[in-house]
């Protein structure tokens, strides 16, 4: 009898260990490797790149076609217009492996609530991929580009973002948690690279734009996108992206001119840096302190200069802290003329005081306007390269 119970309960539950109850087919899914979203009207305009198996597998052997092609459909609401794309698409989009969402400068200044709550409460989308702002041009437009090298312009642009961000450092890879996580915290407002291209659009659409040594056109990233919550407000330039970066302690690898004492300038390369913010309430108001601490190597010379004298190599690291200061504090001022923190100091503060904090956090973008910042840097220089001297102090 006891045998007999535990087969009928095997046999109960054999049906529920299927795997496959939901399986699809590879050939049955359009994979979507990016999205672009933008405004037509008063309508979403939505647009997906989609992966052609046949032009991007090993065993491919060209044909003239595109690897990827877009499909684009306009609603109300994002998830509208994505179902309507069914009627022109062969296969049903899938997008858990998605790469990068696009959104219009025109989107983002109108506010990305809507775009988020889709993309958040949808358990096809993963939340590993990247979102950059389109500057100047729509976005739908930035996926039509075809790209040289990376066969799938989203995985151009997904390595060129990491790659960037890794050793040039004016551009930072944003995922969705990353965002959400800054949308949902007091002290704190989100920030997204822009994305453009660079050239001529309408050719860089063309299979030609990549059987050529220069193409016609290419996307570049270039600054950072500042959002007050969910809408966009402005934008940083180089110097001020860097600084962000710098403050937000997600500089790994960079370079940059420092004047030489007399005239003209060298180059070095950052290869190490952290910073640390400390925040302090006095009388009860708060302040910030920050702490950056640098390594580089000298990686060009364009100066008369003796590198070889430890007096000099001094002066280049005097200099370099001015620079540095200088760096972080302009990209300050200008959140400051923003009106938004950008950088997390309400959490520091929150952390240092959180009986404070309660007294300032409902009024905190004005107080992070009037609040005083003091910079502390402290960079040193490992190695000056494979030769002392430049011969520039030959000539």
């Amino acid at each position: 009898m006891k045998k007999l119970s535990w087969l009928l309960i095997i046999v109960v539950f054999i049906p529920l260990l299927s795997g496959c109850w939901n399986r699809r087919e590879l050939n049955e899914l359009a994979i979507v490797a990016a999205v672009a979203i933008d405004k037509a009207g008063d309508k979403y305009l939505v647009t997906a790149q989609v992966i052609d198996p046949s032009q991007v597998s090993t065993n491919a052997n060209g044909g003239g076609r595109a690897p990827v092609t877009t499909y684009s459909d306009k609603g109300d609401h994002i998830f509208e217009a994505v179902r309507r794309m069914t009627t022109t698409t062969p296969r049903k989009l899938y997008f858990s492996h998605l790469q990068m969402l696009v959104i219009s400068e025109e989107v983002a200044k109108e506010g990305m609530n809507n775009t988020l709550d889709f993309l958040t409460r949808d358990p096809e989308f993963r939340n590993d991929f990247y979102i950059v702002v389109s500057r100047d041009i729509k976005a739908s437009q930035i996926l039509k580009n075809l790209t040289s090298i990376e066969k799938i312009p989203a995985h151009k642009m997904r390595s060129s973002l990491e790659t960037s961000e890794k050793a040039w450092a004016p551009t930072v890879a944003i995922q969705m948690d990353e965002l959400i996580s800054a949308l949902t915290s007091d002290g704190n407002n989100p920030v997204l690279t822009g994305i453009s291209i660079k050239g001529d659009e309408p050719d860089g659409q063309t299979i030609d734009n990549v059987e050529r040594i220069e193409p016609y056109a290419r996307l570049k990233y270039k600054n950072i996108a500042v959002f007050k919550k969910d809408k966009l407000i402005g934008w940083l330039n180089e110097k001020e992206s860097k600084g962000y970066n710098y403050i937000k302690n997600n500089v790994s690898n960079t370079v940059g001119p420092i004047p030489c004492e007399k005239k003209g300038e060298l180059i070095v390369e950052v290869i190490r840096s952290k910073t640390k913010v400390k925040g302090k309430l006095i009388n009860g108001q708060p302040r910030i302190d920050i702490y950056i601490s640098s390594e580089a190597n000298i990686a060009e010379v364009a100066c008369q200069i003796d590198l070889t004298d430890p007096k000099s190599i001094r002066k280049i690291e005097n200099n370099t802290d001015k620079v540095n200061v200088d760096v972080l504090q302009t990209s300050i001022k200008k959140a400051k003329k923003l009106g938004v923190d950008i950088y997390g100091f309400g959490e520091v503060i929150h952390r240092a005081d959180p009986k404070a904090w309660k007294s300032l956090r409902n009024n905190w973008d004005q107080e992070f306007v009037q609040m005083p910042v003091t910079i502390h840097s402290n960079f040193k220089i490992r190695r000056t390269g494979t030769v002392n001297q430049s011969f520039l102090k030959k000539e």
